[in-house]
């Protein structure tokens, strides 16, 4: 590894000019711009790396695919990661221009820096480097690349359902998000489900003087208030009935592995924008990890804009996310609302806009347990391990499609400001991303326990 770390620092321009070239070809999946040059940009820089590597299309964007398979190997490691970003929107927060890289103070500013070019990108240049230096693996590395992330991957569990002989492997690896506040790095092994709802409530077919027609047009704003004030109380309860039933409890070690995990109120609050936060470290990360939500994350009616308009508007709309816990079904909780409103006898239609399925892996996984050793030699500092993470991402699909366990590392910055404008990467993270992929390679290769 020392051989292999050497050869990473010496190529670190190198390195930092590929993923240049990945993050100036925008790759905006929500508004397609891009995407098809993105995939065929990545092939070519797999290709260069010396994995053999192709764009295979879906009823979206495509999927990059790519393997070195030596039969002599008894292992089988599968990279996950996502070439698409998300819009830059506002441009004008920007310091630079989000598709024209640039470093400052030791970091690279640009859209998809830390989510997910360069941390993708670190699992090709881990590979190429060892190949570079000992002209093979010892393990055979698969990686495939969705174009489709920063959109709830629509298309890539049917993708990996119907590709299921392709895609075995021993282990999934994912490098996504950032590290811990502190500094430290992390392990996650699991992350929370959502499913995205909207309610609709309907009056006229148009929008009325409230006080030629008031008290005889009715409202449908406070059609939709009641729904929602049926479906969640004051103190934070989701009233919807068996919402519940399947939250999957913690384990002893899940529950120790919360207990050790660092946290001050105060700091959060600091981060979070928030006054207080009345909360001890192992309710934080228990409502974090094992615990679902119901959240509002849109809700229109009537005249927004400046002064007054006094009207009875004819259309009121609620945006619901939803993240899930381990075990809960978003097609089952989906039926629960639907029955919830029809019980009621609500006026509101809903529509469903998406939905993920939550996932967990065993943190007593022995591969676990070997990732968390490779993490550490780089870092030189014990990781935290954290059960799942409260947001989402499509990892279902290798725990329970493919039945595998599933490691996801993070190896950006913790202000990487990813989704945000001025999102960045730093270059010591960039780099200890390749070391960190070179060593899990090498660890899984060696047949020592």
């Amino acid at each position: 590894m020392e051989l292999i770390k050497g050869h990473i620092e010496n190529n670190q321009e190198k390195y930092i000019d590929v993923l240049f070239k990945l993050l100036k070809q925008p790759s905006i999946s929500s508004q397609n711009i891009g995407m098809e040059e993105c995939a065929k940009l990545l092939v070519t820089i797999m290709e260069d790396a010396g994995i053999k590597s192709n764009m295979i299309e879906t009823k979206g964007h495509p999927i990059v695919y790519g393997e070195i398979i030596n039969p002599e190997n008894e292992f089988t490691i599968l990279f996950y990661g996502h070439y698409d970003v998300q819009p830059p929107d506002p441009y004008e927060k920007w310091i630079s221009n989000p598709f024209e890289p640039e470093i400052r103070n030791g970091k690279i500013y640009a859209r998809g820096a830390g989510d997910n070019k360069g941390q993708l990108l670190a699992h090709i240049l881990a590979i190429k480097s060892i190949l570079e230096i000992y002209g093979k693996l010892p393990i055979n590395v698969k990686l495939i690349f969705d174009g489709e992330e920063e959109n709830l991957s629509e298309n890539f569990a049917p993708f990996v359902e119907e590709h299921r002989d392709l895609l075995q492997a021993d282990l999934v690896y994912t490098a996504d998000g950032p590290l811990h506040n502190s500094g430290l790095p992390i392990i996650t092994l699991g992350c929370r489900g959502m499913l995205y709802i909207e309610l609709t409530a309907k009056g006229a077919n148009k929008d009325h003087h409230s006080g030629n027609k008031g008290g005889i047009v009715p409202n449908p704003a406070w059609q939709l208030i009641h729904a929602l004030t049926t479906m969640y109380s004051s103190n934070g309860e989701v009233l919807i009935e068996g919402f519940y039933d399947d939250v999957k409890s913690p384990t002893k070690y899940e529950q120790e592995l919360l207990q050790s995990l660092p946290f001050s109120a105060q700091e959060i609050a600091s981060l979070l924008g928030i006054k207080t936060l009345d909360l001890d470290g192992y309710s934080y990360y228990n409502r974090l990890t094992f615990q679902p939500t119901f959240n509002i994350s849109g809700l229109t009616s009537g005249y927004g804009g400046e002064g007054s308009k006094t009207i009875i508007p004819s259309v009121a709309k609620v945006k619901l996310d939803l993240r899930l816990a381990a075990d809960q079904d978003p097609d089952d909780i989906y039926h629960k609302i639907e029955n919830h409103i029809k019980k009621n006898q609500l006026q509101v239609e809903m529509v469903c806009h998406g939905k993920v399925k939550p996932s967990r892996t065993s943190p007593d996984n022995h591969l676990v347990q070997k990732v968390i050793g490779s993490v550490e030699k780089i870092h030189q500092k014990k990781p935290l391990i954290i059960p799942a993470i409260g947001a989402t991402y499509p990892d279902y699909v290798f725990t329970q499609i493919l039945g595998l366990p599933s490691i996801l590392v993070p190896y950006a910055n913790a202000d990487e400001d990813n989704h945000s404008p001025n999102e960045n990467l730093d270059i010591s993270c960039f780099t200890n991303g390749i070391k960190t992929s070179s060593q899990v390679i090498l660890d899984l290769g060696n047949k020592q326990p």
